[in-house]
């Protein structure tokens, strides 16, 4: 099995990096292999250009973005490991997201360019297990307080990956890692991630479908 990492953080030797460290160390113990996309170490330049704007509208693919494709292409599962920015993903990996989940390619409605607007939206990346793994720095109460936690499914889990047919997507958090009086939780967050990545590549793992979870939810509020 091959998996697909989307890492960003600027450094390799702080916690997140330690997080996706623990995380993949069952996975190359099982035998499988891990491609890792390290945004930061490769340079990918989130900015939409014009060059993505006119591929929106039926243009050509930028070649950078068509490698891109061709990794995700090539994984059996993603995984996405990151620090919380302003309770999201950050702006890196935010836009790495924009520019490579285009329309024809990840969703699409009806046919062609012609139908946007006529036709019902279809996602394409199906069958494609995704994992999102967040390294936080306020507590868990907080993003309960609020609903961070779950306003980071809806706009993520199901506004991105469901909405591009991913549907088995699951979305963790490590909470309340940052000062030194927090290395038992980052301890325990590593512990955590270790688990898993021994859960998302187990024969056993059930399949999700996190957009019906969401209106079974919501239905029963």
């Amino acid at each position: 099995m091959n998996i697909l990492t989307i890492f960003s953080h600027p450094f390799r030797d702080k916690y997140p990096a330690a997080v996706m460290d623990a995380f993949h160390g069952p996975i190359i113990n099982a035998g499988h292999s891990i491609d890792i996309l390290d945004l930061h170490r490769e340079g990918f330049d989130p900015r939409f250009t014009e060059e993505d704007h006119a591929c929106f509208w039926g243009g050509e693919l930028p070649a950078e973005i068509a490698e891109m494709q061709h990794r995700v292409a090539k994984a059996d599962q993603l995984v996405f490991v990151f620090p919380v920015y302003w309770w999201s993903m950050p702006a890196l990996m935010k836009g790495w997201i924009e520019r490579v989940f285009t329309v024809g390619w990840a969703y699409q409605y009806g046919k062609s360019v012609e139908d946007r607007g006529k036709e019902n939206l279809n996602g394409l990346l199906t069958n494609l297990p995704t994992l999102l793994l967040g390294v936080g720095g306020s507590k868990k109460a907080t993003y309960e307080k609020y609903n961070y936690e779950e306003a980071m499914k809806v706009q993520i889990d199901l506004g991105i990956f469901s909405y591009s047919g991913v549907t088995d997507v699951e979305s963790h958090l490590i909470y309340d890692v940052e000062g030194e009086i927090n290395v038992p939780n980052r301890k325990q967050g590593l512990l955590f991630a270790k688990e898993l990545g021994e859960g998302f590549i187990a024969p056993s793992r059930k399949q999700r479908n996190a957009k019906e979870e969401f209106l079974v939810k919501k239905s029963l509020a």
